[in-house]
């Protein structure tokens, strides 16, 4: 009997529709864009297994003895990505041949199963009897590690029920490792966008109609101050007419540039931005995204503009630039005072300082840093990698950043 046919004796065993089956595996590529999906379908996994609980494990440590996994079943914090108990050095399951279903039985008898610490320990408490599992292997050398569980009154995995595991196991693998790929991808995109805010770079990704897909904290503190540039209705916009069509008419063209089949690398344009308040212009260049040939629909990335304004505070980390010139904590203020446009009287008096002292203070950043004109030091300040050390936040700014916290939960005792 071929393969195929086994999968669905498999399937009628179980009293299984293949459009439920289709449905489950559909829940698993789910699951590899949102980790409350993957929960779904987990726990349609429970429900299909009439299990108390099922777990993916999906990282562990060697120290301590915490797992990062998701745990399906009656208990706190179900279905969210935490760390739990894990006691690696004494679970009986480990080095189990990978991509391969077991269960209790296979390992040990019933005797040494309930005899064992493991069991008494970790499993007792929350009946636990019954385990069926699998260690599946990750095109990058990793490991999952997939449990389903049952309490004593119920009855052993069926020889169906193993099969049904071992056709979710290649679903299983291939949506973590897409999950993975698409974590590493957004953590360099990440890594980039917090590098370009760093620098003062506003960022804004416009979509094929012009309107606001995604902008960065820069960006977004500019567009707040409605100075030269604003959102309206979601869409970029210059504050005069003449700036606004003149706007519009690059985004166009950046469009048209990526709608080019050759694909044609062209330079990207550039213009200055009046602003109402007087300051000194803003600085816009716009160019087009590059994407596959096969990307489709709508709010598509197609667009990026790019804005520097000439006035704006630096971003410089404080604690970088002390550590690059070995200046000290006043120093260092003054630096950073000075990097963002001060003359030295006007730092002098935000910092609360008498001028001989702030003289005095750049004295010494001159010899320290080896410049001898304050044009120097600010060129070298603004040029260095100050600007890339994680800077200062506003609250608001830091909340907007904040990435997501994994819960971590108190030791729970459960099977993994």
């Amino acid at each position: 009997m071929g393969n195929s046919s086994l999968s669905m004796q498999a399937l009628a065993d179980m009293g299984l529709e293949l459009d439920e089956y289709d449905r489950l595996v559909g829940e698993f590529y789910d699951g590899a864009l949102d980790h409350k999906l993957m929960a779904k379908s987990l726990r349609h996994i429970r429900s299909l297994f009439q299990a108390n609980y099922v777990t993916l494990i999906l990282r562990v440590p060697e120290q301590p003895d915490m797992g990062l996994m998701i745990v399906v079943g009656d208990i706190e914090g179900e279905g969210e990505v935490s760390y739990w108990a894990y006691p690696q050095g004494m679970t009986p399951f480990s080095n189990q041949p990978l991509d391969s279903v077991f269960t209790v039985e296979d390992l040990m008898s019933e005797a040494e199963w309930t005899g064992s610490a493991y069991f008494k320990t970790f499993c007792v408490p929350q009946d636990i009897y019954h385990v069926m599992g699998a260690d599946i292997s990750t095109p990058d050398g990793g490991k999952l590690r997939f449990r389903i569980t049952r309490s004593k009154t119920a009855p052993k995995f069926s020889a169906a029920e193993r099969a049904l595991c071992e056709m979710f196991l290649p679903h299983l693998r291939r949506a973590m490792h897409v999950h993975n790929l698409l974590d590493r991808s957004e953590s360099i995109s990440e890594l980039y966008s917090q590098a370009i805010s760093r620098l003062s770079v506003a960022t804004i990704v416009l979509d094929q109609n012009g309107s606001v897909l995604r902008l960065n904290p820069v960006a977004r503190e500019l567009l707040d101050r409605a100075d030269g540039l604003k959102m309206v209705g979601g869409r970029l916009e210059a504050t005069y007419p003449s700036d606004n069509r003149e706007l519009q008419r690059l985004v166009r063209s950046a469009f048209a540039r990526e709608m080019d089949n050759e694909k044609v690398s062209a330079a990207a344009e550039a213009m200055s931005v009046a602003r109402p308040s007087g300051n000194v212009n803003l600085g816009v260049v716009v160019e087009s995204i590059r994407t596959q040939d096969w990307a489709e629909g709508k709010s598509k990335p197609v667009v990026v503009v790019y804005i520097r304004d000439a006035v704006g505070r630096s971003m410089a980390n404080e604690t970088v630039t002390k550590q690059l010139f070995n200046l000290t904590r006043a120093e260092t203020a003054l630096a950073m005072e000075l990097a963002n446009g001060l003359s030295l009287e006007e730092a002098a008096e935000v910092l609360n300082v008498r001028r001989n002292t702030a003289r005095a203070h750049l004295r010494s950043i001159f010899s320290k840093t080896g410049v001898r004109r304050q044009t120097e030091l600010v060129r070298i300040i603004l040029n260095s990698v100050v600007a890339l050390g994680k800077p200062r936040l506003s609250p608001s700014a830091a909340d907007r950043l904040e990435a997501p916290v994994l819960k971590l939960a108190p030791p729970v005792r459960h099977s993994a």
